[in-house]
């Protein structure tokens, strides 16, 4: 999918990822029907659930190219690497926001720590965080895409992690909607879902190749510099 996303032409997948948004919000406040435990409040799962998938799947497309500087040396690896995972820690802050609105409401609180699947994805979301304290604290150059790289690898393990705590833990606010038996949930409701996650797959996908591009072009122009100093 997010190879996919790579190769659309840029202004195809804005206007793609638009579309879907539109088309997210009326399936999930027009369509898919109020739950009956959580009420209305219970829209948010369309929004909180794809966030943070879409968060997961940033920060393992960062370590992925961060692999392949490693491995191949891919051309731009680096910067690829650097741009997903900026997307991702984005996109987390938004999980750990739409998480904490759900958790008050349906909890009483924004937040608790003795629920690990909270603090597994704190701790997953911290630790991609500080990766640019590290990038920020080396001059540019091969070391720093170096040590960047083998920081992005060692912060993936930490993605399988917060997805288990998520499905071990089966409370009220985290149910288990997808199991051997297929998505537990109406199809109306399974629809919602997916466009939705299609549609932040795509704004991820559209700001990724944003912010690549204007990192490439100063990139670009840092090394103009160095040759004409």
């Amino acid at each position: 999918m997010l190879v996919r996303l790579r190769q659309t032409p840029l202004p195809a997948l804005a206007g793609a990822t638009v579309l879907l948004m539109g088309t997210a919000l009326a399936l999930v406040f027009f369509y898919a029907p109020i739950d009956a435990n959580q009420g209305f409040s219970q829209k948010i799962f369309y929004l909180h659930v794809p966030i943070a998938l879409t968060a997961y799947a940033c920060f393992a497309w960062g370590a992925a190219k961060a692999f392949l500087h490693l491995w191949k040396r891919a051309p731009g690896a680096d910067l690829e690497s650097y741009a997903a995972i900026h997307q991702g820690v984005i996109f987390g802050s938004l999980t750990l926001v739409t998480g904490s609105i759900w958790a008050r409401i349906s909890w009483g609180v924004w937040w608790t720590w003795s629920s690990n699947q909270l603090v597994t994805f704190l701790i997953l979301f911290l630790f991609y965080s500080a990766y640019f304290m590290l990038r920020y604290s080396v001059e540019p150059g091969p070391a720093r895409a170096n040590m960047c790289a083998v920081y992005a690898l060692f912060g993936v393990v930490l993605i399988p992690i917060s997805w288990l705590s998520i499905r071990i833990a089966n409370d009220y606010i985290h149910p288990t909607v997808f199991t051997t038996d297929g998505p537990q949930m109406s199809g109306s409701m399974f629809l919602a879902f997916c466009v939705s996650w299609a549609a932040l797959l795509g704004l991820a996908g559209t700001m990724y190749r944003v912010e690549l591009a204007g990192k490439r072009l100063d990139s670009s122009l840092r090394e103009l510099r160095e040759l004409l100093a």
